[in-house]
């Protein structure tokens, strides 16, 4: 049991490499785009390329990892990731930033595709919520601790020491992969030959009803979080006038609510099935961003008001998040890394596209925002309940057209 803790917390770690990488510079935008003499909208294309290197970058390691095992892809990533992450200290111009993010997140993405094979490798279907519920603690402190200790380090030290803290972060968790991690790929599989060309297994995987009804789902749903983290620095800092140690606060604050929900689910298996948390967690996700649109549409709201309704919605996230993730791994004792990937980039991807979408807007109000996380929120519900109509207007389309 302690072991089995250890190995938790390390594939969390691991899985929320990407996030810390996010959540850690967030607060440094305005100090970026002052020190690079850029606007912040030109630094926060830097997290836009990290989005497309880190849901490319997935389909590498996917195959990878079905192919070689479950560490050496690992030992690969986590070095990319630690030299680019040194690299970004010495970035001269936006430009710049913005492709050694790309770099960076191509290493990085390692970790989340790990993370869930390894869980599916490890336990059972029916404790898949569980850990994804565990391995969420350990992700959901990375927005607590990394825009506070963002904040301090630029404040302090200037924003390239952040760089130098995420390269060191990489190093350890390099070395605890080596000594702490076991190779949890099965031995009679461990030379497995893939007897069909990639491509055609990932479209095996797509095609399969349980996998990308709540991949896409949940891949709508998680884009209105990285709605939230491409446009908070813009709307708390320079909307709303808070200094950088503020906005690490209430950012803390504000994914408190996505860390408590996620252990509230862990109650919650105990007596009700992941498709029945998932269903009225959607429900309850779509109507607050309902709310949040119309009362900023209408200026119904002040910033109080505003926080409580995002916090709601953050919320809501750790409810559908791990059971999405299990619905998904579920269908796949073999092939797990490559599902995992597909899953890993179908959310990154829909992540990167929501970021960039709001750095597309001519930003003067917070209702870009809401207007992006109510239709995210509510093109997750659909699919989650029409996903039949999604299936025959999207996924087979998708299909037909990557067939060789």
């Amino acid at each position: 049991m302690k072991q089995q803790n250890y190995i938790i917390v390390l594939l969390g770690l691991l899985a929320a490499i990407g996030p810390f990488s996010i959540d850690m510079y967030l607060p440094a935008f305005p100090a970026i785009a002052a020190d690079l003499k850029t606007s912040i909208s030109n630094v926060s294309l830097s997290l836009s390329s990290f989005f497309i290197g880190i849901s490319a970058g997935q389909f590498i390691y996917g195959p990878l990892l079905d192919k070689v095992g479950r560490k050496k892809p690992l030992y690969g990533g986590l070095v990319i990731y630690c030299t680019a992450s040194l690299a970004c200290m010495f970035a001269s111009s936006a430009n710049a930033l913005i492709a050694l993010r790309l770099v960076q997140a191509l290493g990085g993405c390692v970790g989340i595709v790990a993370s869930r094979t390894i869980v599916r490798d490890l336990f059972t279907v029916s404790e898949n919520a569980k850990i994804f519920s565990q391995l969420m603690l350990v992700i959901g402190i990375s927005p607590i601790v990394a825009p506070l200790f963002g904040s301090y380090i630029t404040a302090t030290l200037g924003w390239q020491y952040i760089f130098l803290i995420l390269a060191l972060i990489s190093l350890v968790l390099l070395i605890s992969v080596y000594f702490l991690l076991p190779e949890s790929k099965p031995s009679e599989i461990a030379t497995f030959a893939v007897p069909d060309s990639g491509k055609n297994i990932f479209l095996t995987i797509l095609k399969e009803p349980q996998f990308y009804k709540y991949a896409i789902s949940g891949s709508c749903s998680s884009a209105c979080l990285y709605v939230y983290l491409a446009d908070s620095p813009f709307v708390f800092m320079k909307l709303y006038g808070m200094t950088e140690q503020h906005y690490g606060w209430i950012f803390a604050i504000l994914a408190g609510g996505l860390i408590s929900a996620s252990q509230l689910n862990r109650l919650l298996l105990k007596r009700y099935k992941s498709e029945w948390i998932v269903r009225r967690a959607s429900l309850m996700h779509t109507l607050t961003a309902l709310i949040l649109f119309l009362s900023t549409l209408f200026g119904y709201l002040h910033l109080y008001g505003i926080l409580l309704l995002i916090f709601i919605l953050l919320s809501c996230q750790g409810f559908i998040s791990p059971n999405s993730s299990a619905q998904c791994m579920a269908p796949f004792s073999k092939n797990t890394g490559r599902a995992a990937a597909l899953l890993g980039s179908m959310q990154m991807f829909t992540g990167g596209f929501a970021s960039l979408a709001v750095n597309l807007v001519k930003r003067h109000s917070i209702l870009p925002m809401t207007t992006l996380l109510f239709c995210f929120s509510l093109l997750s519900f659909l699919v989650l309940r029409k996903s039949d109509i999604i299936k025959k207007y999207f996924v087979l389309k998708i299909i037909n057209y990557l067939k060789p």
